[in-house]
């Protein structure tokens, strides 16, 4: 005979989404700040765009201003100065992101290579600092530490014999350029391999054993087992930063301005704040930015297809 026992399941009770507002509701509190910020400064702003196809006048407003259309992209695309800037940022940033890319992955890779974990935490702290200190600070520091004839650094290299007369680290045009570009690096590599060092924490411990057992060396493990596995990440960040190399830092460039280097100390960033805001020009500040945003969009599409086609997951 067959038998009527059988083990009842039990279903799973369904909370009310009040009740779990109740339990959680520091969670989404703390959420509301970043949200609120999000929406007002990115979506709220959106309407403003208009700005750039319009004759805008603040005392008018939006109503009383005149509508031009294309006029202030015309004669931004027109202006000299404006292709000073634009090859200049370009210039400029794609350097930082082939010079500053690889630095926060190779510091990973040493600060992941480190056995002694308290010598390890400090020299992640002191990493990141700089990461936290602003262009006016180090600005300040470099400007003291790069002077030709009472800066440490050349001080230090007339003691030792390897030059006789001091470096314009800061106020001759390609000194200026590899100063700049090394300063952006010092500042954002140890921010950088953060996400890298979470990465590498990631892989699975056992890839590392069989490739012990296979006989490799510890290089041959972070060339065969650690970049690989970090591929995406890198990928990712990738991805990113070439959106961002349409932008400039203003706070960054005005630091560092002096008479001698602005050929290349004019950016985009400072186009806009000359030609833009510093004039009331706020449709042709605006059009610039736009523009940015545009191409910076066009290069994250651009490039997360590219990858995508080379067999990685992509960003979007």
């Amino acid at each position: 005979m067959m038998s009527n026992n059988y083990v009842e399941i039990p279903r799973r009770r369904k909370h009310p989404f009040g009740a779990y507002l109740r339990n959680n509701w520091q969670l989404y509190l703390m959420l509301l700040v970043p949200v609120a910020f999000v929406i007002i400064f990115k979506y709220a702003a959106y309407p403003g765009l208009r700005i750039a196809f319009m004759d805008f006048k603040p005392a008018k407003g939006f109503e009383g201003s005149k509508w031009v259309g294309w006029q202030t992209f015309e004669k931004v695309f027109r202006d000299k100065d404006f292709h000073r800037a634009l090859r200049n940022s370009l210039v400029f940033n794609f350097a930082d992101l082939l010079v500053g890319m690889p630095v926060p992955i190779i510091l990973a890779l040493m600060l992941n290579e480190l056995r002694f974990n308290r010598f390890k935490r400090v020299s992640q702290t002191i990493l990141y600092l700089p990461h936290f200190l602003s262009w006016v600070i180090i600005a300040s520091v470099a400007l003291n530490l790069f002077k030709p004839e009472s800066g440490l650094i050349n001080i230090l290299l007339k003691e030792w014999g390897w030059i006789d007369q001091g470096i314009p680290f800061l106020s001759e045009k390609t000194h200026w350029a590899f100063t700049y570009l090394l300063l952006g690096v010092w500042q954002n590599m140890g921010w950088g391999s953060i996400i890298y060092l979470a990465a590498i924490t990631g892989i699975d411990a056992e890839l590392y054993e069989a490739a012990t057992i296979d006989g490799a060396g510890r290089l041959r493990k972070i060339w065969n087992v650690t970049l690989p596995c970090i591929r995406g990440t890198i990928v990712t960040l990738l991805i990113m930063n070439l959106g961002r190399v349409m932008g400039s830092n203003f706070e960054r460039l005005n630091a560092f301005d002096n008479v001698q280097v602005r050929e290349y100390q004019y950016q985009l960033a400072v186009y806009i704040y000359r030609k833009g805001l510093a004039g009331n020009n706020f449709s042709r500040a605006t059009a610039v930015g736009l523009f940015q945003s545009l191409v910076g969009l066009l290069l994250v599409l651009a490039s997360d297809w590219v990858s995508k086609r080379l067999g990685e997951d992509g960003l979007l």
